[in-house]
């Protein structure tokens, strides 16, 4: 975790001296550019400080080891589905709720129906059939 918590190191102080820099160039008139600049800075050094506290107490891992092999960080991924139609309903029935939010509700309600016919499809598609596990 040695490079996130320097990557957020430096975005607390890259945030931090854009803030100021924002804040005497409009003459301190405007008040939410820089507070929002400097707790984008604050943000990014309470992650950092997190993440270095985490990665002082786990074991180094191949990450983090410039020399390290990709073969050091292979393993079990899990399962993901080669054939599944599923998702395409999924998102069919995500894509008609965010259109009834501008439409009306009542497709927001079609769509959640749909939306939920395919989950519990995708959800069952290996208890039954000819790839059942």
């Amino acid at each position: 975790m040695k490079i996130e918590y320097k990557l957020f190191v430096i975005l607390a102080a890259f945030f931090a001296p854009v803030g100021l820099a924002y804040g005497i160039f409009t003459h301190w008139k405007e008040p939410v550019g820089p507070a929002g600049l400097f707790l984008s800075s604050g943000l990014g050094m309470m992650v950092a400080f997190y993440l270095w506290a985490t990665a002082r107490r786990l074991p180094e891992r191949p990450e983090d080891n410039p020399g390290g092999e990709i073969a050091e960080q292979e393993g079990e991924y899990g399962f993901f589905s080669p054939h599944s139609w599923w998702p395409l309903p999924l998102a069919a029935g995500a894509a008609v709720c965010f259109l009834g939010l501008a439409v009306g509700m009542w497709l927001l309600i079609i769509g959640a129906v749909l939306g939920a016919v395919a989950l519990v499809g995708w959800t069952f598609e290996y208890f039954k059939g000819p790839h059942a596990v």
